[in-house]
């Protein structure tokens, strides 16, 4: 039988990591944001009528990272060193992918899959009026592949 570490006589806990030792760790995390050609180039182009879009999202994955302890109920608060968001054009999409960096008692994957998901969210709120149909629907529009690509501990 699983033993979840979060769940105790069937109430949710924060684990207790006080007697963890301090340690390096890094995590990656990755994820796609779908979009029409025409948007994509408006991207790349920077004639976004919003502003510039990746930029926004760069920001808005930067804020989401140092939030995640607020957001995710079960997060501990962790002392961030880096956070470094890029932007990769795909066959359709823009991949985004977040590096962050700490030194503590506990992981970083839920703070760099916050951020992708923040920075794919912000990027569809700048673009959502290109992207939607006749009849105010996404039909190309959508947010897949979001997954931890590596984690770190240790030197």
């Amino acid at each position: 039988m699983v033993k979840f570490t979060h769940i105790q006589d069937d109430r949710a806990q924060m684990v207790d990591i006080s007697g963890k030792p301090e340690v390096v760790r890094e995590a990656t995390a990755a994820g796609k944001i779908y979009l029409r050609p025409g948007t994509l180039a408006a991207i790349r182009e920077g004639k976004v009528v919003k502003g510039n879009v990746l930029a926004t999202a760069r920001v808005a994955a930067t804020l989401a990272v140092k939030n995640t302890a607020t957001i995710i109920p079960m997060c501990h608060t962790i002392p961030i060193s880096s956070i470094s968001v890029d932007f990769t054009d795909g066959d359709g999409y823009i991949e985004t992918t977040v590096v962050v960096k700490m030194t503590g008692k506990t992981g970083v994957e839920m703070e760099a899959l916050t951020g992708v998901s923040v920075a794919l969210l912000t990027v569809w709120d700048m673009v959502k009026s290109a992207e939607k149909d006749k009849d105010g629907q996404y039909p190309v529009t959508r947010i897949d592949d979001i997954r931890v690509l590596a984690k770190k501990k240790g030197k």
